[in-house]
């Protein structure tokens, strides 16, 4: 009897396990093994994306706008001083309404694309003044339905937290004040980790997000030397903290680190084995397009024994696309480019025009406006300048964008 009972035991046991490796499987959440993505049905997946920059974290460069409009705020202080708040605040949120629409994604998907990552600026998840709004609940929202796009279209969302409070990098990429308050401010931190919390409790039943990128591009350490090993520690705490964080609500999505030096020093991980589903993401630009372009990563990756992916890259010429990706393929580094659109020139799928009169803004954007005398002064016709932007809403909507279709092709995708 007693034989009957252990075994009986034993056997109900067993059977149990397999229904909970079943049942974890079942989750249909992508998992890791070694250095490959594995789908819930057991095959590789390799991420192939576009980042949609400059949508919910304006960047001025994608918009030909440099020097003193580099960043979210100056931007938005360059056309408040121009046009008004009202104005300024009515015309972001137009730029977030028509800037990725349903037929965005549903081109993404259609060039043969399986990811996109959605960069944007924390402020997005608060109730902070951020683009004409100041309610974390219209940011979830925004979220929430371009990532429904997504699932309709079978498109993978790898979410980036591209602006983070106080500032990971310290120069205009994350709308800073010059400097990575984040690592040395415990306001900044905690608020960095609710943050995380929270999106993990909101999206940790969504099977459509395919992971969390925690961090974009921290420390911009040449601008930084005499703080970098501080920094650096810092990084790696935070990162964990992070991760722990999100595990207290979500134990379904994939956490993505970052190596300092904007995505590309990994020295400072000296333990990466705190969670088993951790990955690496690796940005690169402006190098060769051998392995040798990449060689540290590969190193890296080997040590690690975890996936890489190439969270950024692009700005060249499509021969030079054309080469890098190939290696990235060959080499198993998946990859999401850098950005969807631009103004300007062909480094994009999509090409935004520009508006009539945009110099003006470009102007006044570079000239000194360090008085109120000097604002007045230089300030160009109201006039034309609503029209310029009236103009850039709707140049941005997909079906008003030239295709790159050189660019698309050099990635290995349909235009």
């Amino acid at each position: 009897m007693k034989k009957i009972t252990f075994f009986t035991i034993f056997f109900l046991q067993l059977i149990s396990f397999g229904f909970a490796q079943v049942s974890s499987q079942a989750k249909g959440f992508v998992g890791i093994k070694g250095l490959d993505l594995i789908k819930p049905n057991g095959e590789k997946l390799f991420i192939k994306g576009i980042n949609l920059g400059n949508w919910l974290n304006p960047e001025g460069y994608l918009l030909l706008l440099k020097n003193n409009a580099d960043s979210y705020r100056l931007i938005d202080q360059t056309f408040k001083e121009i046009v008004g708040e009202a104005v300024t605040d009515n015309f972001w949120r137009e730029f977030q309404q028509h800037y990725v629409t349903r037929a965005d994604i549903k081109y993404i998907r259609q060039t043969g694309m399986n990811t996109v990552r959605i960069p944007y600026h924390y402020k997005l998840l608060t109730d902070e003044p951020f683009m004409g709004y100041a309610s974390k609940k219209h940011g979830y929202g925004v979220l929430d339905t371009v990532i429904k796009w997504c699932k309709e279209e079978g498109l993978y969302v790898i979410l980036d937290l591209h602006d983070a409070p106080g500032g990971q990098t310290g120069i205009n990429i994350d709308d800073s004040y010059g400097y990575p308050w984040l690592f040395v401010t415990e306001q900044h931190q905690q608020q960095f980790y609710q943050i995380w919390k929270e999106t993990a409790k909101h999206y940790r039943n969504n099977k459509t997000v395919l992971g969390f990128d925690l961090l974009n591009e921290p420390i911009a350490s040449s601008f930084f030397t005499k703080d970098t090993a501080m920094l650096n520690v810092q990084l790696d705490n935070l990162l964990r903290i992070a991760t722990q964080t999100i595990r207290e609500v979500d134990k379904n999505h994939l956490v993505i680190v970052s190596g300092s030096r904007w995505g590309q020093d990994y020295s400072i991980f000296k333990d990466w084995n705190y969670d088993d589903k951790l990955m690496f993401t690796c940005h690169r630009y402006h190098c060769d397009t051998t392995e040798a372009g990449i060689q540290d990563f590969l190193d890296y990756r080997k040590k690690f024994n975890r996936p890489f992916y190439m969270g950024e890259t692009g700005h060249e010429p499509d021969e030079w696309i054309a080469s890098f990706n190939r290696m990235l393929e060959k080499v198993n580094i998946g990859w999401t480019y850098w950005p969807y659109k631009k103004m300007g020139n062909s480094t994009s799928m999509l090409n935004i025009k520009e508006p009539e009169n945009w110099n003006l803004i470009v102007n006044y954007a570079a000239a000194n406006r360090n008085s109120f005398k000097l604002i007045r002064e230089t300030r160009p016709d109201q006039v034309l300048i609503k029209h310029a932007l009236a103009q850039l809403i709707e140049n941005l909507k997909q079906k008003n964008c030239p295709v790159n279709a050189g660019y698309i092709k050099a990635l290995g995708m349909k235009p």
